[in-house]
């Protein structure tokens, strides 16, 4: 079984949750939904949804929160989905997790000092090696750091944090497709992956280092320019792409798979996946949000807690 928690009721999860369920009505008694049967009822009725009917729902609150106004409730009850459903992981009880988008700011003004959901779960499990990632269709991207302050970055690059990320990545593609062979490649740090040390050192003395040393476990190369890797990773040469920070690697990933891109966490011992946006709070009274993203999310999920 798969738990989906709502995330912040007045973002856009409700209403895409709603959007999404159709899709799974085969599958509904593998899917539990942890948040509020009383908003989304409400949510269903703003926009003219069907109910989840048929699908489990573990209600933990009764928010009377309008889209695009978030309050300290909303962001406690968000909270409050997420520690459930890790206490349903670590009892066993679901082997992946589809999270719906928080408000980062809304978890600092609870008092939280996590910056978001990959950094919390990995936290909650005790995971050191773990790493964000995203998948699409025609890239695949995973991060040597989340989210930092891009000044923060090149003192968290580190030999032993690209090897761990690299073994996850490809462990990560092993599950994803049938057979090889796979071709990870890194980004280099600085422009021109540091052009013999004149731009950056960080790219020869890190991130070559390492890329030796795991060319004997892993298929890897780089590190390459990044302003010319993501052009020949959509041509096929590479399965999938080690950037430095987050930008580095969203942005191209985010002008593909905008609408369609699945985030997840490599490392837990869960399946963890989500769509790949946040609350929206521009458009959450709208009811215009698209469920693709979540829908391909839930998907994932299924498919690879199947594995597990």
């Amino acid at each position: 079984m798969i738990a989906i928690t709502l995330g912040d009721p007045a973002g856009v999860g409700p209403e895409i949750l709603l959007k999404a369920l159709p899709y799974f009505q085969r599958v509904r008694q593998k899917i539990l939904i942890i948040g509020d049967e009383q908003l989304l009822t409400e949510r269903a009725k703003l926009f003219g949804l069907p109910e989840p009917e048929g699908f489990p729902i573990l209600s933990l609150s009764s928010c009377k929160i309008k889209p695009a106004e978030p309050t300290v409730e909303g962001y406690q009850a968000m909270y409050e989905y997420l520690l459930k459903a890790l206490d349903l992981a670590k009892a066993g009880k679901i082997k992946g997790l589809v999270t719906l988008p928080i408000c980062k700011e809304g978890l600092a003004k609870i008092g939280s000092h996590f910056r978001g959901h990959t950094e919390l779960l990995a936290s909650a499990f005790g995971v050191r090696d773990y790493a964000m990632a995203f998948y699409g269709q025609r890239l695949k991207v995973a991060l040597l750091t989340t989210h930092l302050p891009l000044k923060e970055v090149p003192k968290e690059i580190t030999v032993e944090r690209v090897i761990s990320v690299a073994k996850l990545a490809f462990d990560f593609l092993q599950k994803i497709k049938k057979k090889g062979p796979f071709r990870i490649a890194l980004c280099g740090l600085n422009p021109h992956a540091g052009e013999g040390g004149v731009l950056g050192k960080e790219d020869q003395e890190i991130l070559a280092q390492a890329v030796e040393k795991l060319k004997k476990e892993i298929p890897i190369e780089g590190p390459f320019p990044a302003d010319s890797l993501f052009y020949h990773a959509l041509q096929g040469k590479y399965d999938l792409v080690i950037a430095n920070y987050h930008d580095q690697g969203l942005i191209p990933f985010k002008m593909l798979h905008f609408r369609d891109g699945v985030n997840l966490t490599l490392g837990l011992p869960i399946v963890r996946t989500s769509p790949c946006h946040g609350t929206a709070y521009d458009i959450a009274p709208l009811g215009v949000a698209s469920p693709q993203s979540l829908i391909k999310a839930i998907k994932l999920a299924l498919k690879l807690t199947a594995k597990c």
